[in-house]
């Protein structure tokens, strides 16, 4: 059925999630409580007690569809970023909103411009809607703005800045966002995704470009600091007039009832939310110190996961999971010498050093090729 098939889809890529935490324990033949996974940037404290009592108490109403709308969670996301309902659009996870792009904005040949080593979802969206991807360099792991501003052309539809980047943990700051912002084609959508931004002290503004009603949509979830991966529920900011275009690619209920309860509930509970943050600056902390003890190079991340370098990312990943440990190889990323690695809880994190120690004492972490992989 390929040659019925649309053009673009046969070489298109499947984006490859981090490995499931029972498909490990299945393999090893232990419990999936014995398995640490530190691969996919999640919570590691979970959801806010308050939103787990939340999601409970909506499963007596699982025979009901959920509010189409998302009326009482939009109205709290507005108040707490300050905006209006208006500005809000709710996503099977931030992704979907992705997807709301692409329906909405892109045609084959059109371009979409995103940094080099930036979050793998973009290219294969552009894919996805015969759009051409154009990858520029990010020397250091920093978006280059200008460089993304000159690769700009008519054709140009979309650039995606990811601040802080998933998966080197860098980010760029205001003034150079502001400069880009100011000399940004009218006719290009600017997509900010800040998935990441509640891990930040001091987090670039954005959303004053969503207020003067500039061509820009910014994207948050729930996935991260808030523990609901599982659930898919996440949103976008934009001006009226781009989430009127983007409702209309959207899904009846593509937002389910138990996520948006939970996500209304954790984004009440700050104390949940601070609990995360310290958590994870002492963890991402104490693992880049390891790392700079054991000689290892890393990025300095901004988020809650570390880029660091082995030698031989996919030989470490492997010899990690022999041993219960799931992190993230990065060859899918252009980075087969580096792996990603979540923060989690502080045991997690000491128990994951003590294993990278012993696989660099048997020789498994190759500095002798760090200067020539990745």
């Amino acid at each position: 059925m390929w040659k019925y098939a649309n053009p673009q889809l046969r070489d298109l890529v499947s984006y490859e999630p981090g490995k499931p935490v029972e498909d490990l324990a299945r393999e090893l033949g232990i419990a999936p409580d014995k398995i640490i996974k530190l691969a996919s940037n999640e919570n590691p404290l979970g959801p806010s007690p308050k939103a787990r009592q939340a999601m409970i108490d909506t499963i007596e109403r699982a025979h009901f569809y959920p509010d189409g709308g998302g009326y009482y969670l939009r109205e709290a996301i507005a108040e707490h970023v300050g905006l209006s309902m208006a500005n809000v659009i709710l996503g099977n996870g931030s992704n979907e909103i992705i997807e709301f792009l692409g329906h909405a904005y892109l045609q084959p040949g059109d371009e979409v411009v995103a940094a080099k080593h930036s979050f793998a979802v973009y290219r294969l969206m552009a894919q996805l809607f015969g759009a051409r991807m154009v990858e520029v360099p990010d020397p250091g792991f920093v978006a280059d703005l200008d460089a993304m501003l000159a690769a700009i052309t008519p054709r140009t539809k979309e650039v995606f800045l990811a601040n802080p980047n998933n998966p080197t943990g860098t980010m760029v700051f205001q003034d150079a966002i502001d400069r880009f912002m100011e000399r940004v084609p009218g006719h290009v959508m600017v997509v900010f995704d800040e998935a990441y931004y509640e891990f930040l002290d001091e987090p670039p503004d954005v959303l004053k470009y969503v207020r003067a009603g500039r061509n820009v949509v910014v994207l948050r979830t729930f996935s991260k600091i808030q523990g609901l991966a599982n659930l898919r529920i996440g949103y976008g900011l934009a001006a009226p007039e781009i989430v009127e275009v983007l409702q209309k690619t959207r899904q009846p209920f593509n937002a389910n009832g138990i996520a948006q309860a939970g996500a209304l509930a954790g984004l009440r509970d700050t104390a949940h939310l601070e609990q995360t943050r310290r958590v994870t600056h002492e963890g991402r902390n104490f693992l880049q110190a390891q790392f700079l003890d054991m000689d290892l190079e890393f990025v300095p991340s901004h988020a809650n996961f570390v880029l660091v370098r082995v030698g031989d990312g996919k030989k470490v990943f492997e010899a990690l999971l022999r041993r219960g440990i799931i992190v993230r190889a990065m060859g899918s990323y252009g980075l087969p010498g580096w792996i990603r690695v979540s923060v989690g809880t502080m045991p997690q994190n000491e128990v994951f050093i003590g294993v990278l120690r012993e696989l660099d004492r048997e020789g498994a972490v190759d500095r002798g090729t760090l200067a020539a992989v990745g």
